[in-house]
């Protein structure tokens, strides 16, 4: 009889740690793997950040592409000061332990051979790039060649408008050090007036905020000398946070110049730090009378600004207004005496700005004429939104709570139309943009929506159902209230005469609105306005506040006195009349 020795547990465990160790990924390429024999003596020179990892953990596996690419980026970058390397903590297990590792990957900083900080945010690629960023020590060589690129954007932001005149910035320099600056009631107002600052305004309790704290300093080392970036803790600042609006958590606000904006965009650090570059980035552009054409054809919106003659005080006044729109539309600048000939614009004038609109150089759809109005950020956001645009996500906001208060002529269209309806819808908007009467009367802007993707909000706000034909309203979102029939009774259709009729009928009253809230929802609002005016005048007028709430209980008191007393005459008249009786 044969025997067939079977494999005792112990050589199991052996050979299936040896195919494990064989398929394990290897360190990362490229990068510096660390033994207890060098670790001490590499990492005693300079900034290491050092991966702790082993070649079973599944997150380790995963990470090792972006790994990867951070390593490369630093190794472009050698000047740097920054150097990367890895230790195998199955192969050494006790240099790991020494090192404090208590989790795979686990990623260590270290100066001069002394443990600095372990990095525990998110291990996304542009957070640990501006970790190391905000941490590098450049040599010699390379401070020397970042001056000059420093210099170099200073000088960017310097734009000279033909021989005398030129653009300049604030001097005063934002986020020195890279980091968050906590606000309260006492220092907001004059920190905000100091310099542009993108604002946090949160809750400790609230899980939103607490997922956007670690992408938030990150944005605020990006962002260094750039753009100041602050935050508010509404728990602790309550009154603050009501007086800026604030309405949930987190919300954030952009300040420039005495003014905010909302930021509605995405809470992740690419978007995050797409709209802080923006917003830090020079408003205003050089042209000449050649370019105009062209920057009007690229730009669906532009503004021109045409001065007479160089004065840096109307360029620092249109800077500062201009600094709201974050480029978007861009304004230009030209001194060009072509320009205030081709336009019909007066030399004697010091300053004007054209906006264009719809890619049509021809003729400014408007003209700001600083010696008729001194209201310049109104006029720029009135005229920031071309005469027709689709309502998406993105422009929400801007178009439906623009500052001016315009009627929105919404189209909700089957997406298989959609290039159709925008076109037409841009003809018809054009056609409006050249009437002369509505000068003067509440602006307009023209939109068309994704029915297949807004069906059920058009539904809920306007009543509209969209099968197959486009259907049209016109809305005045401020204001809550609707229309979608013309002055004839019939439904608004895509065309100009019932849309130009449904307009003018709105602005002579000649149709009655709907509303876009049901009864109990406007009982609602109404309710929770009179609750917000109260607070806000509590805030503004404590003292005053205090005597009418003691009036109001004094007026209770002496009310409540005077019933009690007239009831204790009554009672005792009646004691005298029943004691007077005969029986």
């Amino acid at each position: 009889m044969r025997f067939t020795m079977l494999p005792s547990p112990l050589s199991l465990f052996a050979t299936w740690f040896v195919l494990q160790a064989a398929a394990a990924p290897a360190a990362a390429a490229g990068s510096k793997v660390l033994t207890p024999q060098d670790f001490k003596e590499t990492v005693a020179d300079g900034i290491w950040f050092i991966e702790h990892f082993s070649p079973y953990c599944r997150h380790c596996r995963n990470f090792e592409p972006t790994w990867n690419r951070v390593v490369d980026e630093f190794e472009k970058k050698p000047n740097l000061g920054i150097h990367m390397a890895q230790v195998n903590c199955a192969l050494n297990g006790d240099l790991c332990t020494e090192n404090g590792v208590t989790g795979y990957p686990q990623m260590n900083l270290y100066r001069n051979g002394q443990f600095v900080e372990t990095f525990t945010d998110e291990r996304d690629f542009n957070i640990l790039v501006d970790f190391l960023l905000a941490r590098a020590e450049p040599v010699a060589d390379f401070l020397s060649s970042s001056t000059t690129v420093e210099q170099e954007e200073l000088a960017a932001e310097i734009v000279p408008v033909d021989e005398n005149l030129v653009i300049q910035t604030s001097q005063v320099e934002s986020n020195p050090s890279g980091e968050v600056v906590s606000l309260t009631s006492e220092t907001f107002d004059n920190f905000v007036a100091q310099a542009p600052t993108f604002v946090k305004f949160f809750a400790p309790w609230c899980g939103h905020c607490k997922k956007l704290a670690p992408t938030w300093m990150q944005v605020a080392r990006r962002m260094q000398h750039k753009l100041n970036i602050a935050e508010v803790n509404c728990d602790e600042f309550k009154s603050l946070c009501s007086k800026q609006g604030v309405t949930g958590y987190p919300m954030l606000f952009y300040y420039s110049h005495g003014a905010k904006t909302e930021y509605t965009g995405s809470r992740k650090y690419e978007p995050l730090v797409a709209f802080a570059d923006k917003a830090a980035s020079p408003t205003m552009q050089q042209i000449s009378a050649h370019d105009l054409d062209k920057v009007v054809h690229e730009n669906p919106v532009a503004y021109v600004l045409l001065l007479s003659s160089s004065n840096e005080q109307i360029m620092n006044e249109v800077a500062k207004d201009s600094q709201l729109l974050l480029g978007s539309p861009p304004i230009f600048v030209s001194s060009s005496k072509e320009l205030f000939t081709r336009y019909d614009i007066p030399t004697t004038e010091s300053w004007v700005i054209l906006s264009f609109k719809d890619n049509d150089p021809k003729e400014p759809i408007s003209v700001f004429d600083s010696s008729i109005s001194d209201k310049l950020s109104t006029w720029l956001f009135a005229n920031r939104l071309p005469t027709s645009i689709e309502l998406s996500r993105d422009v929400f906001q801007q178009v439906m709570h623009a500052p001016h208060n315009p009627l929105v002529v919404i189209t909700a269209t089957p997406n298989d139309i959609q290039n159709d309806v925008s076109s037409k819808l841009n003809d018809i908007a054009k056609k409006w943009r050249l009437r002369k009467n509505r000068v003067g009367r509440q602006d307009v802007i023209f939109t068309w929506m994704d029915a297949d993707q807004w069906g059920s909000w058009m539904k809920s706000m306007y009543g509209v159902k969209v099968k197959d034909q486009p259907k049209v309203v016109v809305a005045d979102h401020n204001r809550l209230v609707y229309w979608d029939r013309d002055t004839t009774g019939q439904p608004i259709q895509l065309n100009a005469v019932s849309i130009f009729s449904a307009i003018e009928g709105v602005y002579d009253n000649k149709i009655r609105s709907k509303h876009s809230e049901n009864i109990m929802e406007r009982i609602l609002r109404a309710f929770n306005s009179s609750l917000t005016s109260t607070e806000d005048f509590i805030i503004a007028h404590p003292y005053m506040a205090v005597l009418l709430i003691l009036g109001f209980l004094a007026a209770v008191i002496m009310a409540i006195k005077r019933l009690l007393d007239d009831d204790t005459d009554l009672q005792s008249e009646h004691r005298y009349i029943k004691g007077g009786r005969l029986d």
